[in-house]
């Protein structure tokens, strides 16, 4: 077999692999095989960069980052829909229709997708661009983006000069929850929902990182097909079916009975697509009597969409129980009475506060009426006082944590209360996340994904665990290996050796980031010395301020806390600091760069800043010495300007540190 062959085989296994994982379900090789297909199909066509084609599987992710979206025309319109709210004007639109048809016709009833619409254009029979919906006439080109979604086909069984297909971008409900689990380990901010998350993630300038989002499609409708033609809407989704598109699933009913009886199913399992829903769509399916109704300016006359309403229940508190999240907050949550909701069982709503149920003034034993807010999370809207029973008392967020019996302490720029405990295990992940990440430990390699099948497995129960981890044991996880292992056991040993100023900050310690760690390591030098330290002892250094204080007394006093110090002191973890006074050229001198730098790194300016004694801060002030100024420097220069502070160059920052490091 020559070169070519074996490109064209490879290519034509993993794409058949492709379409049978993310669209059948049905996957003929194991994830190692279609890896090592993969790879030999990137070898042969580095070393043939002439046989790479649009359609083969390696183009799905681009390398370049793109700059901005180019505008898509819509070669056929995308047109929005007409929506109705209830059975009754479901009835009207069917009645006006069949009126002018004089008939009664067939319907195609669907789910509708809450996600992305998009258009997909194929050129005999290769995926060449895609664009987003937009006002329907231009949206914006995500061709690079489509192409890491990877229920798309990128080429077609059969080769038709011009294909054209709408769609709905959407995420899975299964990929957006652990999208937002490995988000919280990591101390990002959460998702809202998967809608918010497909769009987002359609519209990332960066298509690895769109790929890591692990979107999908669903085709409902055919725009444009060069070459052949249907007479009904249900075979134009067959032939799209035949082409190896995921397609929407549809019934073909008629009679207005029938269609709310449909609607109303779709509703009730919901559960059971994989997407989230936010109604159903009536189409005509004789496309030749689509066309003799046409459009309004604004919606086809042929179609509706049937918009389920937020449903409400009454239901009864049977408890209230307290979830600690992986950043140690403490969550109360109400057990129900379980009650149907949406297509779905209800039997807990989160009551976010201890504020939020002192405003709704919710006891144990209450009556209250519940919804899911934007059809996803159970909320309770109001309590039914006239069914409240006697004795009901007020409910109070406990004053420890109900995991690890830790002091809990309410949050200074809010209302939330979180858990202390340094050995917490609801905050395990969230805790070996921050405790690996660059300005902390920096451990190589052990990200969220890793850090979940540790804390998952029982390999990890606090951070001096890490130091004890065996490679076969490591060797086991997910997409590790005995490489993997080795590279994430070396990391880990590295790590023993960083400065106390690293171990301080990653601790965890509230208030305690970069900046603090580094000023109580250049202060008490040892961690011996800091446990000893007073609270005024610690107020009196300029980057340590009173609540930063107090949050390092609270950390340090609790027995977690020091049995995690001397756990890792006994694993080799060092303790003490090598960071030199900050007195220097720079002493009592404060810096704020802002704009562009071309001839520095923002970070290791800031780090020569604070080396010679100076501060470097984000903010201008009246206290501020000097502003550095890069280019498209804005309101910070602008402050400067106001305020008068001195403002510098880059050639005259270099000049300065040039200066100020000479006279060392």
């Amino acid at each position: 077999m020559n070169y070519k062959e074996e490109i064209q085989e490879l290519r034509a296994r993993l794409n058949e692999n492709s379409y049978r994982y993310y669209v059948l379900d049905e996957p003929t090789m194991t994830d190692y095989e279609y890896d090592r297909l993969y790879r030999r199909l990137e070898e042969l066509e580095a070393e043939h960069p002439e046989e790479v084609t649009p359609d083969s599987p390696t183009q799905r992710v681009g390398d370049a980052v793109l700059t901005g979206f180019a505008k898509y025309e819509h070669a056929a319109p995308l047109e929005s829909l007409q929506d109705v709210f209830n059975a009754a004007e479901l009835a009207d639109f069917c009645a006006k229709l069949e009126e002018n048809l004089g008939e009664t016709p067939e319907y195609s009833v669907e789910p509708k997708v809450d996600g992305l619409s998009v258009a997909l254009e194929y050129r005999d029979g290769v995926f060449v661009r895609g664009g987003t919906r937009g006002d329907g006439r231009v949206g914006e080109d995500v061709t690079e983006n489509l192409k890491t979604v990877r229920s798309i086909p990128m080429s077609l069984p059969e080769k038709l000069p011009r294909l054209i297909v709408r769609g709905e971008v959407y995420m899975s409900r299964a990929v957006f929850a652990e999208l937002n689990e490995l988000r919280e380990i990591a101390g990002e901010k959460l998702l809202a929902n998967p809608r918010n998350a497909a769009a987002g993630a359609l519209r990332q300038l960066n298509p690895k990182i769109a790929a890591e989002r692990k979107l999908d499609i669903v085709i409902f409708n055919l725009e444009l097909a060069d070459g052949v033609t249907f007479d009904t809407h249900a075979a134009t989704l067959d032939y799209l079916e035949s082409q190896r598109f995921p397609v929407i699933p549809r019934k073909t009913l008629s009679g207005t009975a029938a269609l709310q009886a449909e609607i109303d199913r779709i509703n009730d399992t919901r559960e059971a697509y994989p997407f989230d829903i936010d109604g159903g769509v009536i189409k005509l399916n004789v496309l030749s009597k689509r066309a003799l109704l046409g459009s309004t300016a604004k919606f086809p006359r042929w179609a509706v969409a049937f918009k389920y309403p937020p449903e409400k229940k009454q239901s009864v508190i049977q408890d209230i129980t307290v979830q600690v999240g992986r950043t140690g907050v403490l969550t109360p949550k109400a057990i129900l009475e379980p009650v149907r909701l949406a297509g779905t069982t209800v039997s807990a709503a989160t009551l976010h506060n201890q504020k939020h149920i002192e405003e709704l003034d919710v006891r144990v034993g209450d009556t209250v009426t519940v919804q899911k807010a934007g059809e996803i999370i159970p909320e309770i809207l109001e309590v039914d006082f006239s069914k409240r029973p006697e004795g009901a008392a007020p409910y109070r967020l406990p004053e420890r944590c109900p995991v690890c019996g830790a002091a809990v302490r309410q949050d200074e720029d809010g209302v939330a209360l979180r858990c202390t405990g340094a050995e917490c295990p609801a905050q395990l992940s969230r805790r070996l996340t921050h405790f690996a990440s660059r300005d902390a430990m920096d451990i190589d390699g052990l990200g969220p994904a890793v850090v979940k099948q540790l804390a998952e497995s029982g390999l990890v129960r606090n951070a001096a665990d890490l130091y004890q981890l065996r490679r076969e044991d490591v060797a086991k996880l997910d997409r590790m290996g005995e490489k993997s292992a080795d590279n994430l056991l070396k990391a880990v040993e590295a790590s023993k050796g960083r400065d106390l100023s690293k171990l301080l900050c990653a601790l965890g310690i509230r208030q305690v980031g970069e900046k603090a760690a580094q000023a109580l390591a250049r202060r008490f030098r040892t961690m011996t010395a800091l446990l000893s330290a007073t609270e005024d002892e610690l107020t009196a250094i300029p980057d340590v301020g009173a609540v930063t204080a107090r949050a390092v007394m609270e950390f340090l006093g609790e027995a977690q806390s020091r049995d995690l110090i001397a756990r890792l002191e006994s694993a080799g973890v060092r303790m003490d600091s090598e960071l030199k006074s900050t007195d220097g050229p720079f002493t009592g001198k404060t810096f704020v760069l802002t704009g562009t730098l071309s001839r520095f790194d923002r970070k290791t300016a800031e780090g020569r800043i604070q080396a010679l004694g100076g501060k470097a801060s984000g903010s201008v002030s009246k206290k501020t010495t000097y502003v550095v100024a890069g280019e498209d420097a804005g309101k910070k220069l602008q402050r400067a300007n106001e305020l008068g502070v001195t403002v510098l160059s880059e050639d005259d920052f270099a000049a300065m540190l040039s200066e100020a490091e000479t006279s060392l």
